[in-house]
């Protein structure tokens, strides 16, 4: 499946910018693929990228010697994949750019959050950007795939193709079970593959919902740390997003807990056993596994350049997107499943709170159309293609 991704253009411009740039990102999102891609189309004029995958004991082998291998590969950009496999190997990076500073010299491809690894932040500050590849976007999917369909399968290209909604289902467990019998012992991660399933599962059935690590523990038989830890564990995969409150200086009492969901719709589905539309639909996760999907949806197409929170006080008011650059709100955005969205109270009472600021309904509908003075509802696609771009 042939797709141009949006973060094409972000990576020469990294490449172009800062020694080292850093493609992250789950497994089998097609970050090997771009990377191969960008490194091929670049080669015009300047001797051809090297590509080094470090699942391969070959490739791990000619990192035996890795000072001297690399600092003669010091005219060309170094591809290294699945760099976390390697920590050792940043303070080695840090003192070859240091070197000879340059841009361009190494593009480094990582299925674990390595902002997360002490390694980074010690050894590459200021000589390295990130760039996050999440699952495609209805931006990068296109018309070729319908909108319902993307939600119930998710975002990874594989399981966007099958013809069937049950070979997609089907690509998607064994995508879990590889992820929790295969990466998590290579990710470094020292927990059984068992708990973690039920963990991620319970999480599944509790998406969308505020985080509260006593009552997870509780029902899990863990402590309260070690719930916190497991969610980590879940983050720095990049399985798992916790959507921060958004703070403000009223007069009353705000719920600070992140919100916790399941970052692809398609494994939410595969964990609880919705392997259709119509399971779906019929299932009381329905509604949240739709808010999870906008929010992905529009932090992806976003691509860094936007943030978002969730907004709620003790009381009631409650806004489930609050879309801000910094401290500036630039617009919140409620999302509701179904095609005759209406509004609540403590819709209208959180919108006060905030100062009134532009609103949106993003619902599953596709018409757009006014719903109150400021507020527009509006469908997922024409909101991340029509408005998205102008906030």
């Amino acid at each position: 499946m042939m797709i141009k991704r949006l973060l094409s253009l972000d990576l020469s411009r990294a490449v172009a910018e800062f020694p080292v740039a850093a493609l992250i990102g789950p497994r089998q999102v097609g970050k090997t693929t771009l990377a191969k891609e960008f490194a091929k189309s670049r080669a015009k004029g300047r001797r051809e990228s090297l590509y080094l995958d470090l699942e391969l004991g070959s490739d791990m082998a000619r990192l035996s010697e890795a000072e001297m291998y690399l600092e003669a590969q010091a005219d060309r950009l170094v591809v290294i994949d699945e760099v976390q496999r390697r920590p050792d190997i940043f303070p080695l990076l840090r003192a070859l750019v240091d070197k000879e500073r340059r841009p361009g010299r190494f593009l480094i491809l990582g299925s674990a959050n390595l902002l997360a690894l002490r390694q980074i932040s010690e050894s590459l500050a200021g000589r390295i950007e990130f760039l996050e590849l999440g699952p495609f976007s209805r931006t990068e999917a296109g018309p070729k795939f319908p909108l319902r369909r993307h939600w119930l399968r998710g975002g990874y290209p594989e399981a966007l193709a099958p013809r069937s909604d049950e070979a997609s289902a089907r690509w998607r467990d064994a995508l879990i079970r590889s992820y929790l019998e295969r990466d998590l012992n290579q990710l470094g991660f020292r927990v059984a593959a068992p708990e973690l399933r039920r963990f991620w599962t319970m999480l599944a059935h509790n998406h969308g919902q505020s985080w509260n690590a006593h009552e997870l523990a509780s029902s899990f038989g863990v402590t309260p740390p070690t719930a916190t830890h497991y969610r980590s564990i879940l983050e720095q995969m990049f399985l798992v997003r916790a959507l921060p409150a958004w703070h403000a200086n009223l007069k009353k009492r705000l719920v600070k807990s992140p919100r916790v969901y399941i970052r692809d719709s398609g494994l939410l589905h595969s964990l609880l056993g919705l392997s259709s539309l119509d399971d779906l639909l019929a299932h009381p996760v329905a509604g949240k596994s739709w808010e999870g999907f906008v929010l992905e949806q529009i932090l992806e197409t976003a691509r860094g350049r936007l943030e978002a929170s969730y907004f709620r006080t003790h009381a009631g008011a409650e806004i489930d997107l609050v879309i801000h650059r910094g401290r500036k709100i630039l617009a919140l955005a409620e999302v509701k499943l179904g095609l005759k969205p209406s509004l609540s109270r403590g819709f209208h009472e959180a919108r006060k709170d905030l100062g009134l600021p532009k609103a949106w309904v993003i619902y599953s509908g596709g018409e757009r159309y006014p719903l109150g003075s400021g507020v527009e509802a509006v469908g997922l696609d024409q909101f991340l293609i029509n408005i998205l771009p102008k906030l």
